[in-house]
C-alpha cells in the first residue's frame, strides 16, 4: 500500500498530511511551528510526529506554501538589481531599488532593433553586487527573441555567480512592464525558495523516502520541485490555492466559495465544477501587477497572528505578523514577567511599534546592508524579547519605528504582540496556549479604547469575521465600491448579503469565526473534518496541468504566402511553409508538455492533451492568417503514481 504526503509551510504553522493511494482517505494529520531562520527544524517536527510506518510507504511527495506570498506582502524580499534593455515602459516604478535601463532590444519580428549596450550593463554589476542577491532581466520584444536577455544573463553570471531570472523565461505574453515586474519579484524570492526547497528535499531524503517531490502552483497545478528553484514567482499563491483543492477534497463539493484563515493572511478564491477561476490579467501581488497565471482570488493581510494594536483610540488588524502574546509566553519562559512589568505607552506616542503590547525579537538571520542606527538597535537585542521602550533606555534615544521596520523588511528581527489569535484565547473559544499572557494584554489595550477586555476581544473577533465577509463580497462583486460592501455589512441599511453557494472555512481558528460570518451574511458557511490542514490536503490534490502557445507570423505582411516565423518558450524557428511551421509547433508543444507531465512523475499514457489553434486574419483574406496561436494543453494526475506501484 502506498501514501501521499502533503506538506504545507504557512508563516505560523507548517502541516502534514498522510493519504492512502488505494481510496484517499486522510489516515494521519500533524502541525509544527514553521521555524526561522531553520524551516527545516519546522518540517522535521510536523514529520517527526506523524505515523513513521506509514511514512516508510510514501512514494509521492506534493508541498504547498504562503512563505514567497507572505514576503511580498510584507516587502521582505531580498534586494535585487534590475536591468531593463530596449525602450523603456511608461511606467517608471518598480519594485526594486536598483535599475538600469540600456540601448537594445528586438522588434515584433525577432530582428533586433539596436545593438545591445555591454559595456554600460558591466558597469552597473560592478556597482551594485555587494547590494544586491539576484538580478532580473527584462528586454523589450524579449518573448519574441530572447537573445539579448540570455547574453545580460550570460555576463551578470560570470561576474558575480548569482541568480539571474529573465523576462522571457517567465511569461511569453507582450507587456514589458508587467515582464519586468514579474522577473524583479521571482528573483525576490530565489533564497527564499531556495531555502524551503532545500529544507523540504534534505529531510525527505534523510528519511530515506525514495519519493517523486512536486510543489503546488499558484494555479492550482503542481510542477517538479527542482523547477521552483527557478519560477518561484510561480508559488506566490501557492498556498492559497492549496486552500481551494483542500477545501473542495474535504468537503466533497465541486462548486463552493473558500475563505482560508491563515496567520498572515485570509484568502478567498472559487471553484466552479471543480475547476479554480483562473485571473485571466494575471496575479496581483503585494500593489504589483504581474504575467503570473494564477487563481483569482481576494487577499488581505488580516490573519489568526496579524498584530493587533491601538491608535487615536481604535483598533487596528495588521498588516504585520506578530507572535502572538500567548504563544511567545511559551516559547520565552521569562516573557510573561516582561508582560506584566510593561510601562502605559502615551497616547500621542503610540503608532505599530510603540505599544504596550509590542516587544521585539532578533531571528537569527545574519545582519548586511544595515545602517549604525540598525546597527545599534540589533547589538542590543538578544535571544529574549524587548520592547521599544527598554530599547530606547538602553540606547539612550527614541528608538525610530523607520528602524524597526527597516529591520523587520530585512527579516532580522520579529514582532511580539497582541492578535486574533490572542482575542480567542481571552474569549476562551481556543486556548491552546497561554490565556494569562493573552489576557494581560488584552487588558493593557482595552483601557485606551475605553472597554473592558472581553469586550474588546469581542470587537476584534468581530472585526476579522467583517473582513472575511468583506472579501468575500468584493470577490463576488468586483464593480461595487467598497464602501458599499462595508455599509451592509456594518447594518447601516436594513439589508443582508445572500450567497447562493456554499462557503467553506479552512485555517486553524475557523471553527471560531462561523457563527461570526453567518451573522453577517446569509450563507450555507461549512467548516469540514481537517479544517486545519486543508492546505496540506490541497498540495496533493493538485493536477500536472502544462499549458504551451507558439506563435506563428508570416515574416513579411508584402509576402504572406511563404517565410514564416514560430515564436516558442524555447527560441524563434523560421520556416518556408505555413503548413510546416503549424505542424513544428504542434509537435514542439506536444514535445514540451509531456517532458513537463514527466517531470511530475506522470506518464505519457496517462496524459490527456488537447490541442486547439487560434487564427487571426482581416475580412476577405485569401492567404494564411496573419497571426496563429497553437495551444497544447496536458493534464495528468499525480495520485495515479499512488495507485500504479
Amino acid at each position: 500500500m502506498h501514501f501521499g504526503l502533503g506538506i504545507d509551510a504557512g508563516g505560523t504553522y507548517t502541516d502534514a498530511v498522510l493519504i492512502r493511494g488505494s481510496d484517499g482517505a486522510i489516515v494521519d494529520s500533524k502541525k509544527a511551528f514553521t521555524t526561522y531562520p531553520d524551516l527545516q527544524e519546522g518540517i522535521k517536527n510536523a514529520l517527526d510526529s506523524l505515523d513513521q510506518e506509514l511514512l516508510k510507504d510514501v512514494n509521492l511527495v506534493s508541498v504547498s506554501t504562503t512563505l514567497s506570498t507572505n514576503s511580498l506582502l510584507e516587502g521582505t524580499g531580498t534586494a535585487v538589481g534590475l536591468i531593463i534593455v530596449g525602450e523603456q515602459p511608461a511606467q517608471t516604478e518598480f519594485p526594486s531599488q536598483y535599475t538600469l535601463c540600456v540601448s537594445g532590444g528586438h522588434d515584433t519580428r525577432g530582428d533586433e532593433a539596436c545593438e545591445l549596450d555591454l559595456p554600460s550593463i558591466e558597469a552597473f554589476i560592478l556597482r551594485t553586487k555587494a547590494k544586491v542577491s539576484a538580478y532580473a532581466v527584462s528586454a523589450y520584444f524579449g518573448v519574441r527573441n530572447p537573445e539579448h536577455e540570455l547574453k545580460v544573463k550570460e555576463l551578470i553570471t560570470k561576474m558575480t555567480g548569482m541568480p539571474v531570472v529573465c523576462g522571457h523565461e517567465l511569461s511569453q505574453e507582450l507587456g514589458a512592464y508587467e515582464r519586468a515586474v514579474t522577473a524583479v519579484l521571482n528573483a525576490q524570492l530565489i533564497p527564499i525558495t531556495y531555502q524551503f526547497v532545500t529544507s523540504v528535499v534534505k529531510d525527505i531524503r534523510a528519511r530515506g523516502i525514495n519519493a517523486r517531490l512536486l510543489m503546488l502552483k499558484c494555479d492550482g497545478s503542481v510542477y517538479n520541485i527542482e523547477d521552483a528553484l527557478e519560477r518561484p514567482i510561480e508559488t506566490i499563491f501557492s498556498g492559497p490555492a492549496a486552500s481551494l483543492l483542500g477545501a473542495s477534497y474535504l468537503s466533497k463539493m465541486d462548486t463552493c466559495a473558500v475563505i482560508d484563515i491563515g496567520g498572515t493572511s485570509t484568502d478567498v478564491s472559487m471553484l466552479y465544477n471543480g475547476v479554480p477561476e483562473i485571473s485571466t490579467s494575471g496575479a496581483v501581488v503585494g500593489g504589483w501587477k504581474t504575467r503570473v497565471r494564477a487563481m483569482k482570488m481576494e487577499t488581505s493581510a488580516t490573519g489568526g497572528d496579524s498584530h493587533v494594536w491601538v491608535m487615536d483610540e481604535h483598533v487596528q488588524i495588521g498588516p504585520r505578523r506578530v507572535i502572538p502574546l500567548c504563544v511567545a509566553s511559551k516559547i520565552y519562559p521569562g516573557f510573561i514577567n516582561k508582560l506584566k512589568r510593561s510601562r502605559v505607552v502615551s497616547r500621542n506616542l503610540m503608532d505599530e511599534n510603540f505599544q504596550p503590547t509590542k516587544f521585539f525579537v532578533r531571528t537569527g538571520y545574519e545582519a548586511s546592508d544595515i545602517d549604525d542606527n540598525e546597527t545599534a538597535v540589533l547589538s542590543f537585542m538578544g535571544t529574549e524579547p524587548v520592547s521599544v521602550v527598554e530599547m530606547s533606555a538602553a540606547l539612550n534615544r527614541n528608538t525610530s519605528t523607520k528602524v524597526l521596520d527597516s529591520l523587520v523588511k530585512k527579516r532580522l528581527i520579529q514582532g511580539i504582540g497582541f492578535t486574533p489569535t490572542d482575542a480567542l484565547h481571552v474569549l476562551g473559544i481556543y486556548t491552546k496556549w497561554d490565556v494569562g499572557a493573552a489576557e494581560i494584554g488584552a487588558h493593557y489595550l482595552s483601557r485606551y479604547v475605553g472597554t473592558g477586555k472581553y469586550d474588546f476581544c469581542s470587537h476584534v473577533r468581530e472585526l476579522v469575521a467583517k473582513n472575511m465577509a468583506a472579501d468575500l463580497m468584493s470577490y463576488i462583486l468586483p464593480h461595487h465600491p467598497d464602501e458599499m460592501i462595508a455599509d451592509l455589512l456594518n447594518h447601516e441599511y436594513p439589508a443582508k448579503f445572500k450567497v447562493q453557494l456554499p462557503v467553506v472555512l479552512l485555517g486553524g481558528p475557523a471553527q471560531a469565526y462561523e457563527s461570526e460570518l453567518k451573522s453577517l451574511i446569509e450563507a450555507d458557511v461549512v467548516v469540514p473534518d481537517f479544517a486545519d490542514v486543508g492546505n496540506a490536503v490541497g498540495a496533493l490534490s493538485g493536477k500536472g496541468v502544462k499549458r504551451i502557445e507558439v506563435s506563428i507570423m508570416p515574416a513579411s505582411i508584402e509576402n504572406p504566402d511563404e517565410d514564416f516565423l514560430v515564436f516558442s518558450p524555447v527560441g524563434r524557428e523560421r520556416f518556408q511553409r505555413y503548413g510546416d511551421a503549424v505542424e513544428f509547433a504542434t509537435k514542439l508543444g506536444t514535445k514540451l508538455v509531456l517532458e513537463y507531465e514527466m517531470r511530475c512523475g506522470i506518464l505519457k499514457e496517462d496524459t490527456k492533451i488537447t490541442v486547439s489553434k487560434k487564427t487571426i486574419s482581416p475580412d476577405n483574406w485569401s492567404h494564411p492568417p496573419l497571426e496563429t496561436r497553437v495551444i497544447v494543453v496536458g493534464i495528468g494526475n499525480p495520485m495515479m503514481i499512488l495507485k500504479d506501484q
